[in-house]
């Protein structure tokens, strides 16, 4: 019984298998005659047709989903932290600028002097910044110093407001990684301490520059600084600088102003009540040095936005040339009236006062304002070398009058033409309020002027309080000035042991001459007057 269920069963199977067969073989068949029925063309098409539909297959089954794509918020990062270090790289380049000027400012005989410490002092500005400099100023502690961040510990920028979790709370409002804004700072405490270099050339030992501005760099302005940049006491009262007219420059200032004073006078400055001019030895460099500051400028004021705002860095760099080439044109015309002729010396004292001067001031002022500070600034430099030479200041370059008189002015300046809380897109802060000073100029009284003259006075002190520790220390131990002798030669001998132009003739005391020999000879004993 059970083998004939089984037969039957196999036999249907067969049955349906063989209808299977027989009917796909009739298909088969049709499909034959219609690709008979087809032109050759036709024909042609089909193996490539079969290759696109196994290709689709293919990448349809193999392909795994893409990663996403960068966010706008990502994107916006990228690009403001290229902006910073970009503005970073050019005030770095400020350096090669200070090394121009100063150097063609001064004598022959002292060029390899000023080059060495120009370029020996940012190397000493980043380790002094990196270990206790950056802590000191930014770190979070209390309104007048910072107790945190040394040695650069890592955070989570470029979070910003109360994303941010790090010790740099003064800096959260900044979209950028910690080490763009470390790189940024570090090029401004870097100019501090190369503006103290001009004023003292020409007869300080070289050992004791570097420890003054490892102590600048490292101790005093992070604490002045601490107090506007650092959300310190000055920042609570409402002091604004923008970029540095006080925080860099008039730090840098009141520090060459002490350094200049506790020196004393080069040999030969000062004679019978008169000033004798001791004049630098190549101004084709000096004036490289000015256009490349200037060319600086434009990283370090515009960068001080730290994000790429088309609109905030736009303006500020027409404010900031603007100030810059009106102050070059005011200090040639009263240099021109005052001195009898239109002294280049002055044109490019005048050029970087005008730049000093709108720093504290340059997102915050309008271009007509912009005109008005550089020409006053322009004005007050021609003025100021001969004020500080009365004084009997004898500063080779004339870095406490352009540093110092202009950054206070400068400083003054944000009080006076400010136009506002969110007088320009840019002024409000993360949340989008208007924020901003407000100038007595624009409607806005004295709220914003009277705590700028007490950060000036501030500053001030304990700038000249420190530096006056720092000065009189190094001169009580090591003595800061070099021997009569060592002077008289030459510090590129004296400190170095090389001269910066070796087989040409050089002047070896301060009237051009060496001494014992009259105006009319010529210390090598040539006939051809004596290079100065």
């Amino acid at each position: 019984m059970q083998r004939q269920k089984l037969k039957t069963k196999i036999r249907r199977s067969s049955a349906r298998n063989y209808a299977k067969s027989t009917g796909f073989n009739s298909k088969l068949k049709q499909l034959n005659l219609a690709i008979k029925r087809l032109s050759p063309s036709w024909r042609a098409c089909l193996p490539l047709a079969c290759l696109i539909v196994l290709g689709w297959s293919y990448v349809a089954v193999a392909q795994t989903p893409a990663p996403a794509g960068p966010t706008t918020a990502d994107l916006k990062i990228a690009l403001d932290t290229l902006w910073v270090a970009i503005a970073a790289f050019l005030v770095f380049f400020m350096n090669a600028g200070f090394c121009m000027l100063e150097t063609g400012f001064c004598r022959q005989k002292n060029a390899v002097n000023v080059l060495a410490k120009n370029l020996i002092v940012f190397a000493l500005s980043t380790v002094a910044f990196w270990a206790i400099g950056f802590g000191l100023m930014f770190g979070d502690g209390n309104d007048f110093i910072g107790l945190s961040g040394f040695f650069l510990p890592d955070d989570n920028s470029p979070a910003t407001g109360d994303a941010y979790k790090g010790v740099f709370s003064a800096l959260n409002w900044t979209g950028v990684p910690l080490a763009a804004k470390f790189l940024f700072q570090l090029v401004f405490a870097g100019t501090a301490a190369t503006i103290v270099s001009g004023a003292v050339a020409e007869r300080i030992k070289f050992v004791d520059f570097l420890i003054f501005s490892l102590l600048l760099v490292g101790i005093a302005y992070p604490i002045t600084g601490h107090w506007i940049w650092g959300a310190g006491w000055l920042a609570d009262m409402g002091f604004w600088d923008f970029a540095g007219s006080t925080v860099v420059h008039s730090v840098g200032g009141w520090a060459a102003l002490m350094g200049a004073a506790f020196l004393g006078p080069r040999i030969g400055k000062y004679q019978d009540k008169q000033t004798v001019a001791l004049p630098g030895h190549n101004m084709s460099i000096a004036t490289l040095g000015c256009l490349i500051l200037w060319l600086g400028w434009f990283g370090f004021n515009p960068g001080s936005v730290m994000a790429a705002d088309p609109n905030a860095i736009t303006h500020i760099a027409l404010t900031t040339n603007m100030a810059g080439a009106v102050g070059g044109i005011a200090a040639t015309v009263v240099a021109w009236v005052y001195l009898g002729k239109p002294d280049l010396s002055m044109i490019i004292n005048g050029i970087l006062a005008g730049l000093v001067g709108i720093t504290a001031s340059c997102a915050y002022v309008s271009i007509p304002s912009s005109i008005v500070i550089g020409l006053i600034a322009g004005i007050l430099v021609v003025f100021a070398v001969p004020f500080f030479d009365k004084l009997g200041i004898d500063d080779p370059v004339g870095a406490t009058s352009v540093h110092l008189v202009c950054g206070i002015w400068g400083t003054l300046c944000v009080g006076l033409f400010s136009v506002g809380p969110g007088g320009y897109p840019w002024m409000v802060d993360l949340a989008g309020k208007p924020v901003g000073p407000h100038g007595l100029f624009a409607g806005g009284g004295f709220g914003t002027l009277i705590p700028q003259i007490i950060g000036i006075l501030a500053v001030g002190g304990m700038t000249v309080l420190l530096s006056t520790i720092f000065w009189l220390v190094l001169k009580a131990t090591l003595g800061i000035r070099v021997t009569r002798e060592e002077e008289l030669e030459g510090l590129d001998i004296g400190e170095h042991g090389m001269e910066a132009y070796s087989g040409f003739l050089k002047e070896a005391s301060p009237g051009g001459f060496s001494e014992g020999t009259s105006s009319g000879e010529i210390s090598s004993g040539g006939d051809l007057p004596s290079t100065l």
